[in-house]
């Protein structure tokens, strides 16, 4: 602390002895020609350009100097070109008003472009206006954040210093750009809905609650897109989507944020099967228009004798549960240290009670509730993921959750899933005791559930009602007057816009994906 405490006030003093020349670096302007990208492809010997941006190096060779500048040009959003000061060149004033420049600050420097002995395009320095003073040292000398909290905390420091890290979320735009496309050329609408509700549904989430003090009445952050979404299907908006943040008031985990962005999208006269053929079609775009193949790649922090230790200690419990090891790490497509997700169509599907019969047994929806909580617990060592209350279908998921999601590597498509799980979806016909549902797993966890949605209104009161548990407060009665106006039939789906950027861009925890993930307040 104390060596940064001196680097800022060696820099205060440089601002103030810029001021004592008449340079306030605050008060200038500079229009850049071009950037340093274009500047590079279209090297020409002794061509004149214009280029700014932030200094990454700075080599004092006395009678001249080298700086790179580097600005947010190129494929990767990170072009650096090199500017060579001559003392002759510039004359005493200005190249003594030069070395007062420092690392991170921001130039705007004119010159013609020329080649040095290496072989690295250059720029002759002519003129230069200094743009911005920085009082703080960059990071690890540009080498890169080591700090998972500071880079999380000061994520601006996180994209000056890791050019990986500023092409993920260069990515994660151009991947909510291709959404957009791919939904708007099918004939999607784009709308927005409300994020303060006076009743939070669509999901089954605890919300946060805010006040309303003009209205005198509190109000909860919006926990899904999917109940306003409808209403625009009863007024008329055959296709219609929305991507929007979602606030949970929930834990903080690799995969979760309280505050995160899901894309849901509705088609009247479409189901479950339609809504499969959007999901894949979608993220194979995406896929091909944004990565340029359908082949992701990712890096895994495990070896071959780490999985061997986990299937043995998995043999000792659980001869279901080794299985279902076994097939994780054969569908993990180890290759020295990657992980390959192939996207290529079709996609596999299966429904959920066979998937659960796999690691439960053959008999697990034949037996009493009494005894596949009992297997759950001592067989499948679930005791400490079922809670004294959980009814039925949460220890069945707590099963898929725990034991069957993690192992869905190459995507897939879980259909027919437990009535209880999903309320807002019709019944499966050869199965009352299943809804028409998929949930799309990909890279072990759900990136896109959908549905058939129910649109009868009066089962949709029942289904509502009992999932509320008694509390009318917490039945969304407009949603309920909406549905009995009479909405098509229709098919729906909800995908985590974040947990698609960790598939697709090969990162680990949602938290790389997230600008500014939520953290503790120092």
């Amino acid at each position: 602390m104390d060596d940064t405490n001196a680097l800022i006030e060696q820099r205060k003093a440089k601002l103030a002895a810029l001021r004592a020349k008449g340079i306030d670096p605050f008060k200038n302007k500079f229009a850049p020609t071009e950037n340093c990208a274009e500047a590079r492809a279209n090297y020409a010997e002794g061509r004149e350009v214009a280029l700014a941006g932030r200094i990454t190096a700075h080599r004092d060779m006395g009678k001249s100097q080298f700086i790179d500048i580097k600005d947010g040009s190129g494929a990767q959003g990170s072009a650096r070109i090199q500017v060579y000061a001559q003392k002759q060149a510039l004359g005493d004033e200005q190249f003594d008003i030069f070395k007062h420049l420092d690392l991170g600050d921001f130039v705007g420097v004119r010159g013609a472009m020329f080649t040095t002995k290496t072989g690295e395009i250059s720029v002759k320095l002519t003129a230069f206006v200094i743009l911005a003073k920085t009082l703080r040292p960059p990071p690890a000398k540009w080498h890169g954040l080591e700090d998972t909290e500071i880079r999380y905390r000061q994520r601006y420091l996180d994209l000056m210093s890791n050019d990986e890290v500023k092409n993920v979320f260069l990515k994660r735009s151009q991947i909510i750009a291709e959404i957009r496309n791919f939904l708007h050329s099918r004939g999607f609408v784009e709308v927005e809905t409300p994020m303060m509700q006076a009743v939070p549904g669509g999901a089954a989430a605890q919300p946060f609650v805010t006040q309303h003090k003009a209205l005198g009445c509190n109000f909860y952050l919006r926990i899904a897109l999917e109940l306003y979404l409808k209403r625009m299907l009863v007024g008329g908006i055959d296709r219609v989507f929305e991507i929007g943040r979602i606030f949970r008031n929930e834990g903080l985990s690799r995969k979760h944020n309280p505050e995160f962005t899901m894309l849901e999208a509705y088609q009247a006269y479409g189901d479950y099967e339609s809504m499969m053929e959007l999901v894949q079609s979608m993220i194979c775009q995406v896929a091909e228009k944004v990565l340029g193949t359908l082949v992701i790649k990712h890096e895994v922090q495990i070896t071959g004798g780490k999985i061997a230790e986990e299937a043995l200690e998995a043999n000792k419990t659980l001869a279901g549960a080794v299985k279902a090891v076994a097939k994780q790490h054969e569908e993990l497509h180890l290759r020295g240290v990657e992980k390959v997700i192939d996207l290529t169509p079709p996609w596999r599907r299966v429904k959920y009670k066979d998937l659960v019969r796999e690691v439960g047994g053959r008999d697990w929806f034949d037996v009493t509730p009494q005894e596949r909580r009992r297997r759950a617990i001592e067989e499948l060592k679930l005791a400490g993921d079922i809670a004294a209350g959980y009814e039925d279908f949460e220890v069945t998921g707590a099963v898929f959750e725990k034991l069957i999601e993690p192992t869905l590597i190459q995507p897939t498509f879980v259909t027919h899933l437990p009535k209880e799980l999903v309320p807002l979806a019709k019944l499966s016909p050869d199965d009352p005791t299943t809804v028409e549902v998929f949930e799309c797993c990909i890279n072990g966890q759900e990136i896109a559930p959908a549905y058939t949605e129910q649109n009868d209104p009066l089962e949709q009161r029942e289904r509502l009602e009992h999932q509320a548990g008694g509390e009318q407060q917490k039945l969304d009665e407009d949603f309920l007057v909406a549905l009995e106006h009479g909405m098509p039939p229709a098919g729906g789906m909800g995908m985590g816009i974040d947990r698609l950027c960790m598939m697709l861009l090969g990162q680990e925890s949602i938290r790389d994906v997230i600008l500014f993930p939520q953290l503790k307040p120092k």
